[in-house]
C-alpha cells in the first residue's frame, strides 16, 4: 500500500501537475494541504477519472486540506475538536478518514509568521488540540498515521543553514517540544530517505532559485503509531515533482506499507 502527503499550494494551479503525478506514482492514499479553493469547488471529477475518492474541507481561503483514496474512505472527520480559532475563523486545516486498512489526518499546521505573534501562539495551540484529536488513534493498533505540511523542522539539519533561522519560527524550541508533545501519543516519524542530498528537504522557496540551490527545508513529515511504521517499506520525498515550472514549492513525501 502506499500512502503519500503533499503541500498542493493550490490545487486549482497545480491540477494538470496533480493528475501527472497521481498517474505516475499511483499512491492509494494521498493526503493534500494548501488547496486554496472550497470544499464544493475541488476538482472532484478530474481525480475520480483516475480512480479517487475524495473528501475536502476548505472554505477558499490559503488554507484547505483533503484526503484521495483509491482503496474506500469512511469515518470522515472535519476540524479539530475544541480546536483553536484565530481572528474568530476555525481555518479548515485538518481532516481525517479510515482508507482501507488506514486511519490517516491530513493536516496543516499554522505557519506562526514570527515568534511572539498572535500566530504563533495560534500555531502552538493547534499543535496542543491536534495531540488531543489524535490521541486514541495513535496509541490503538490499527495502522494510523498524521501527515501532512508541519511547518516545523524537528531538527536544525532539516533546513540548509540553521544560522539563518536565529530567532525564527519552524525551529523554536516550542514549536520542536509540541511535535515531541504530539509523539509521545505513541507515534513516530517515518523518516524518508535521501535521494540526492543527505538531508530529504520537502520545500524549497520558489525565490532566488531556491530548489535549484537546495536551500530547503523538511517540514513535510509522516508520523505513524507502531500498526503503520512497522509495516513501512520505504519512504522517500519526491525532488522530482518540484522540479520545472508550474509545481508546488513542496515535494510529496511517499511511503509504501506492507500490510
Amino acid at each position: 500500500m502506499r500512502v503519500a502527503t503533499w503541500n498542493i499550494n493550490s490545487v486549482g494551479a497545480r491540477l494538470p501537475r496533480l493528475l501527472e503525478w497521481l498517474e505516475g506514482s499511483a499512491p492509494d492514499v494521498l493526503c493534500l494541504q494548501e488547496l486554496k479553493c472550497a470544499a464544493d469547488a475541488f476538482p472532484y471529477e478530474a481525480v475520480r477519472e483516475l480512480g479517487y475518492e475524495t473528501e475536502a474541507h476548505g472554505d477558499g481561503r490559503w488554507n484547505g486540506v483533503a484526503i484521495l483514496s483509491k482503496v474506500g474512505i469512511t469515518d470522515v472527520v472535519r476540524g479539530l475538536d475544541a480546536g483553536p480559532a484565530y481572528e474568530d475563523v476555525q481555518e479548515p486545516r485538518a481532516i481525517s478518514a479510515t482508507c482501507g486498512p488506514v486511519r490517516v489526518w491530513s493536516v496543516y499546521v499554522p505557519n506562526g509568521r514570527e515568534v511572539g505573534h498572535a500566530h504563533y501562539q495560534y500555531k502552538l495551540d493547534w499543535l496542543a488540540a491536534l495531540k488531543t484529536a489524535v490521541a486514541d488513534d495513535a496509541a490503538g493498533e490499527r495502522p494510523f498515521a498524521v501527515l501532512g505540511d508541519f511547518n516545523v523542522a524537528p531538527t536544525d539539519r532539516d533546513v540548509w543553514d540553521i544560522k539563518l533561522f536565529d530567532g525564527a519560527t519552524h525551529v523554536s524550541a516550542a514549536e520542536r517540544t509540541a511535535l515531541a508533545e504530539l509523539e509521545k501519543t505513541g507515534l513516530t516519524e517515518v523518516m524518508p530517505r535521501a535521494l540526492k542530498y543527505d538531508v530529504p528537504f520537502t520545500f524549497w522557496d520558489y525565490r532566488e532559485l531556491g530548489f535549484q540551490k537546495n536551500k530547503g527545508m523538511r517540514i513535510d513529515l509522516v508520523l505513524g503509531n507502531a500498526g503503520f511504521t512497522g509495516a513501512v517499506t520505504d519512504a522517500y520525498a519526491d525532488r522530482e515533482a518540484r522540479r520545472g515550472k508550474g509545481t508546488s514549492d513542496h515535494a510529496p513525501v511517499v511511503v509504501d506499507l506492507d500490510l
